[in-house]
């Protein structure tokens, strides 16, 4: 992956080249890319930052001793500008608060943070995926969230609002909607499904002929709901009617959150790209989602121009050239 610096050249903490990190924070994993003009210097992969997962404190630990490590690696001085997208921020208020936190640890750690910028994963995924351009992205992993970017640079956005509340057709959704379902079967209020097998098979503490030791594993963490839905899926591959319905409904919602973005683009078709592992590989959500959105004409699928990561970088080197 090439990192897009153009012609700027001017001084910074490296005496030539700027040096910039783009942070991907998602709702399961976060992955951070360093550059310096069109070199990727070095890359890492560490658990969540979600604040809704973590907490604030602890996600601004975890994104300051990753850049200080990467630091260390890479022999920089420091950065010169660090744009993060951070899954679930998405307040003004919360985006400051979040960056004033980095700075005050980066400063105790002695790590340099130049221009600084706390946005919304899905910001710098839109902004990936077309490059700048106007379109919209869904996003289907742990969580879900269709967000576009209109014609006049707006921001518009639906769905995204966490398994607390929403997420309907997200991975946790789906997980949830499984685990439900195998306990309304134990309980005789549902159909039979594969899936209670196929937990019970996975984590050894789970007994089925002692149904509440599910309960116990759930609060012990011994699973969550996004790891039951590879389960949930291959059940619904299998032909398992329960988890093939499951599926079924996931795409529908899938599909429901494109629709009440269509009044903020005036031309058509609209481009749409998919992100999210469900979408993106040969997934039955993936079929059947796609079988659904042929009745929604005003959407073209393309594939998108770049990551999230790239996104990222891009708006760092923006933020660089709009200081000069």
């Amino acid at each position: 992956m090439a990192a897009a610096a153009g012609s700027y050249q001017r001084k910074t903490v490296e005496g030539e080249v700027p040096v910039v990190a783009a942070i991907d924070g998602g709702g399961s994993r976060t992955r951070i890319t360093v550059a310096q003009g069109q070199h990727v210097l070095t890359t890492a992969e560490i658990g969540t930052v979600r604040v809704g997962a973590v907490g604030l404190g602890e996600a601004c630990e975890r994104l300051v001793n990753i850049l200080w490590e990467l630091r260390q690696q890479s022999g920089i001085i420091g950065y010169d500008a660090v744009v993060a997208g951070i899954a679930g921020v998405w307040l003004p208020e919360e985006q400051q608060r979040m960056e004033q936190l980095l700075r005050w640890m980066a400063r105790e750690r002695r790590l340099l943070l130049g221009t600084l910028r706390v946005v919304s994963d899905a910001e710098i995924a839109v902004e990936g995926a077309f490059a700048g351009k106007p379109g919209v992205v869904l996003i289907a992993g742990t969580g879900t969230i269709a967000i576009g970017k209109t014609p006049k640079e707006e921001l518009v956005r639906c769905g995204g609002w966490g398994i607390e509340l929403d997420d309907e057709g997200s991975g946790a959704w789906i997980g949830r909607e499984g685990l439900t379902a195998v306990v309304r079967a134990l309980d005789g209020r549902g159909q039979p499904t594969q899936l209670a097998q196929k937990i019970a098979e996975c984590y050894p503490s789970i007994r089925l002929e002692q149904p509440r030791t599910i309960v116990a594993a759930y609060n012990e963490r011994v699973f969550d709901y996004p790891s039951l839905t590879p389960l949930v899926m291959a059940c619904a591959e299998e032909g398992d009617a329960v988890c093939y319905q499951i599926i079924v409904r996931a795409a529908h919602h899938l599909v429901e959150l494109l629709l009440p973005l269509r009044e903020h683009f005036p031309k058509r078709p609209i481009p749409l790209a998919l992100l999210g592992g469900m979408l993106e590989n040969h997934t039955v959500l993936a079929k059947l989602f796609r079988d659904q959105l042929r009745q929604v004409p005003d959407y073209r699928l393309q594939r998108p121009r770049g990551t999230a990561i790239d996104g990222a970088l891009s708006m760092a080197w923006r933020l660089l050239s709009e200081e000069e």
